[in-house]
């Protein structure tokens, strides 16, 4: 079954957008936390609208059933327009939603897929999203505050920025205790799928059929490896539409540079 999505639409003021940007958040992440974006871009491009999407067992969307994959996120998507979401005619994902708006895109018609800087490559689970699963699982709660689960993450080496931005995911019960809203198994199971994913054939086959497909790469981090770099330019000389931007951006682009992100999707979509 299909997972309960929450979105959030945002719109210029007064405007009635023609078309619409599908906007998803990477893992332990929400729709919200690109909004500085979002709103940069609906303001310079009224006619266009954005859906904010908390992705199955993230934000205040269900959980859906499993398997917990990411194909099943983006089958999630496709069954937005049936509850009353506006389809999609653009579709943007950062880090893990990267691999799901690729695999939205090779099975919808649209005009642009944005991929922000995210791997299409298989590698092994690694990386601070993973070492944040055994932290969370080692720190479980319940916490006497908000600020105790903060101080659990920020214990484990994580940036206090990092930290307090989990401090998201936290959530007072009725007891007025402190628990983590994040069901860790289906995390490990998407994060799972996500690094055993190989997203390079629904890309290709998603620029070949038309759809502009571009690529934000954050110049300091290493998500995207040289590895990639090379394969994608591989397939740009096939003169295939696709479009690269490096930003002066750590993986967090949306924070560390919301002015720029904005400005490649304004002059792109």
């Amino acid at each position: 079954m299909f997972a309960r999505l929450h979105t959030q639409q945002l719109t210029a003021s007064g405007a009635t957008p023609e078309r619409w940007l599908y906007l998803l958040h990477g893992i332990f992440g929400a729709g919200r936390n690109w909004n500085a974006v979002s709103r940069r871009v609906i303001e310079a491009r009224p006619e266009w609208g954005v859906v904010a999407v908390d992705l199955r067992g993230h934000g205040r969307s269900g959980p859906g059933d499993p398997p917990h994959t990411v194909e099943a996120c983006a089958d999630d998507l496709r069954h937005l327009p049936s509850t009353g979401t506006p389809p999609a005619s653009a579709v943007l994902g950062h880090s893990f939603g990267g691999k799901v708006a690729t695999l939205f895109a090779v099975r919808s018609e649209l005009r642009s897929l944005w991929i922000a800087d995210s791997t299409p490559s298989i590698r092994a689970p690694g990386g601070s999203a993973w070492q944040m699963i055994e932290a969370l699982a080692r720190h479980p709660g319940p916490f006497r505050d908000r600020e105790e689960g903060i101080a659990a993450v920020r214990d484990e080496g994580f940036a206090d920025g990092v930290a307090q931005w989990m401090g998201t995911n936290l959530e007072r019960g009725a007891d007025e205790a402190w628990r983590w809203r994040i069901d860790l198994a289906l995390m490990r199971d998407l994060l799972l799928d996500f690094f055993d994913r190989d997203t390079w054939p629904a890309l290709e086959a998603t620029a070949t059929k038309g759809t502009a497909v571009h690529l934000l790469r954050a110049t300091e981090s290493s998500v995207i490896s040289p590895d990639d770099v090379e394969r994608w330019e591989a397939l740009a000389t096939r003169g295939l539409p696709l479009v690269r931007t490096d930003l002066a951006a750590g993986h967090w682009m949306n924070a560390d540079a919301p002015d720029a992100v904005a400005d490649a999707l304004v002059s792109g979509l």
